[in-house]
């Protein structure tokens, strides 16, 4: 078990964890998605477990459901856990075009990893796409 400092969302079952640098736009991009029906596993927190062939990853200890949206407040959400499917690292100089993610070691198991430019053209959708192409499935 780990502790690490991300935002992450489940969506259809598999958690999408979003990783950048402060004020990067990981809560905007995890916002985005809950508003489009993912669910919260963490906000700028979140643990990570291994279970036998997957990485769980889970609300954070401390503060599991709290969400802050910038500049209004912390809110109170539901959280859930899912299995880890997708890394997602916000940076602005993510190349446009990919064929393959790369792969990081999470744990002892390998993860997907995408470089991800959130952008004002269609981050969300884009972000959903990441995962449903690079994305691990589980049975």
């Amino acid at each position: 078990m780990t502790l690490i400092q991300a935002s992450a969302v489940a969506i259809d079952g598999r958690a999408l964890l979003i990783e950048g640098e402060p004020a990067s736009g990981k809560s905007s991009l995890a916002l985005g998605l809950i508003d489009r029906g993912a669910k919260l596993i963490g906000d700028d927190g979140l643990e990570l477990a291994r279970d036998g062939e997957r990485i769980l990853a889970k609300p954070p200890p401390n503060i599991p459901g709290k969400f802050e949206i910038r500049g209004i407040g912390i809110v109170d959400m539901h959280p859930v856990s899912a299995p880890l499917a997708l890394i997602l690292t916000l940076a602005e100089d993510a190349p446009r075009f990919r064929e393959m993610a790369d792969t990081r070691d999470v744990l002892g198991l390998t993860i997907p990893c995408l470089p991800f430019v959130p952008g004002p053209i269609a981050p969300f959708e884009r972000a959903i796409w990441a995962l449903h192409i690079h994305g691990l499935a589980f049975a």
